[in-house]
């Protein structure tokens, strides 16, 4: 009976003990995955913030070129200080939602542009237009990464068993970076 005994502790300890490894390995891939979508919201935020930098610099050149326009560019910077604030708080959707509206005015800026000969030869405002081009496309890149990120680790806490280490741990769904397109203006050329 102590043989036996001594097998059934030896197979429960055994369980036991592939228990905690998957419970802990399970537990730091859960860590792991939330410091990518750290990172990757950092990284997201740093090229935000330097377009909304920009911002002011780019509506000060144009202003005084393009005086009709100075209620775009009031709502252009209306729009800079939504999403700053809500970059700020580390708001995601706050972020998504006011990014959909203030990215839908940068075609207007281009357009702009086109219509001011001035403007369109100032170095200054063809610089800052150029970087601007530039940001959006790494912000794009950069949200596509967060999305990803997000993603996959919006999958894993709901997945079982992993689901029940990450109530454990307290994990929540993360919400995604997105941007609407359909809320961007329609931009009207004129030949």
């Amino acid at each position: 009976m102590s043989t036996a005994l001594l097998i059934a502790g030896a197979i429960g300890g055994f369980l036991i003990l592939i228990f905690c490894i998957w419970f802990f390995s399970t537990w730091n891939r859960l860590i792991n995955l939330e410091e990518n979508i750290e990172n990757s919201w950092a990284q997201i935020s740093v090229m935000l913030k330097q377009r909304y930098d920009m911002i002011p610099n780019l509506v000060n050149i144009a202003k005084g070129m393009a005086n009709q326009e100075i209620k775009f560019f009031d709502k252009l910077f209306e729009a800079r200080a939504l999403a700053a604030g809500a970059l700020q708080n580390g708001d995601v959707a706050g972020v998504a939602r006011a990014e959909s509206a203030f990215s839908a005015m940068i075609p207007r800026i281009n357009m702009i542009a086109e219509q001011y000969p001035e403007l369109k030869s100032d170095s200054g405002f063809v610089n800052i237009q150029n970087e601007l081009v530039i940001m959006e496309n790494t912000i794009a890149d950069r949200r596509e990464m967060y999305n990803s990120t997000t993603t996959s680790f919006n999958k894993t806490i709901q997945m079982i068993p992993t689901v029940f280490v990450a109530n454990m741990k307290g994990c929540k769904r993360r919400d995604l970076f997105e941007i609407f397109e359909h809320e961007r203006e329609n931009v009207i050329i004129e030949f």
